[in-house]
């Protein structure tokens, strides 16, 4: 059954992501098919999106959408979740590459470059990237909404965004470097796509400026918190446990909140960061959007997080 604005806001994280999902994910294995026609970047652009993973980002997208005055469907929300999570998704495989993290594991599986050599991992990378802003072009939302939808995520994914965070994880790999940098390396990194998503959410659920401020600082701190709670799981889990190699980040050399920190500042940074998020959500905005505390489904996300 598909997800009914305020409904999902009652559920948890993980019913509202099992609901989502029921209908996002055969979404992607459809529309792939439909408009990649050359077989072999099919096939490599396919595996890693039907690969599992959380679907972090086109869930919390559709989540925020229902706080807002528009009564959207799942099926109304597609396009642009299924936009956000092939960036997600083209973002993992270059990852991956031996030129970037060099990992032979994503989600417990042959990394993309593993199961189809490097070249067609690279352009099934290329393929998603670019098929996520045709995707936001066929939303069912108007012009002006498209356009802003199209704007947030170039602006999220580009190099103003992730691709930034990502070049400055290379060039910082193996050097010191100051907290206020291992923070923007988090926020451009991490933040940025799950800020952009959440506000492709805000943005077709018609929430009004101040809600879409709130949203978004309460989706960044959400960010810093995710990305920190992965530097931890690094450290602390197994290979199995993660789906990727486990013990990568230190043995690379990598600028992480553990590093930075240590174990136990990493575990206070994580928790002042989901402090921020719950902050975020002022009594005044909670009231605007006919909640007295912050939505059940919001608030079970952030706990989620609790390492």
């Amino acid at each position: 059954m598909a997800a009914t604005p305020k409904t999902v806001l009652n559920n948890s994280w993980a019913a509202a992501t099992q609901t989502f999902t029921a209908v996002l994910n055969p979404f992607l294995t459809a529309q792939v098919d439909a408009d990649v026609a050359q077989q072999p970047l099919h096939d490599a652009m396919a595996y890693t999106l039907a690969s599992g993973g959380k679907r972090l980002r086109p869930v919390l997208a559709f989540v925020i959408s229902q706080l807002g005055s528009a009564a959207l469907s799942a099926q109304d929300f597609l396009f642009p979740a299924g936009a956000i999570e092939l960036i997600q998704t083209y973002s993992l495989i270059h990852d991956d590459l031996p030129a970037m993290d060099n990992d032979d594991l994503r989600r417990g599986k042959p990394s993309n470059h593993i199961q189809f050599g490097e070249a067609q991992a690279i352009l099934a990378g290329d393929g998603l990237l670019t098929l996520a802003f045709s995707w936001l072009a066929r939303a069912p939302f108007n012009t002006a909404v498209r356009i802003a939808m199209v704007q947030v995520l170039a602006d999220a994914a580009g190099p103003a965004g992730m691709v930034a965070g990502q070049s400055q994880d290379m060039a910082d790999t193996g050097e010191d470097i100051t907290d206020t940098a291992l923070h923007q390396l988090v926020a451009n990194k991490t933040a940025q796509l799950i800020t952009g998503a959440a506000e492709i959410g805000a943005l077709a659920g018609q929430l009004t400026v101040s809600q879409r401020a709130a949203v978004r600082d309460f989706a960044w701190a959400l960010g810093q918190a995710f990305q920190i709670r992965d530097d931890i799981l690094d450290v602390i889990e197994t290979t199995a446990e993660l789906g990727k190699t486990a013990g990568k980040d230190a043995a690379e050399h990598k600028n992480t909140y553990v590093s930075f920190y240590g174990l136990a500042g990493a575990r206070q940074q994580l928790q002042a960061a989901l402090m921020a998020a719950r902050a975020a959500w002022t009594p005044a905005v909670l009231a605007s959007l006919g909640f007295a505390a912050i939505p059940a489904v919001l608030a079970d996300l952030i706990q989620q997080l609790e390492e």
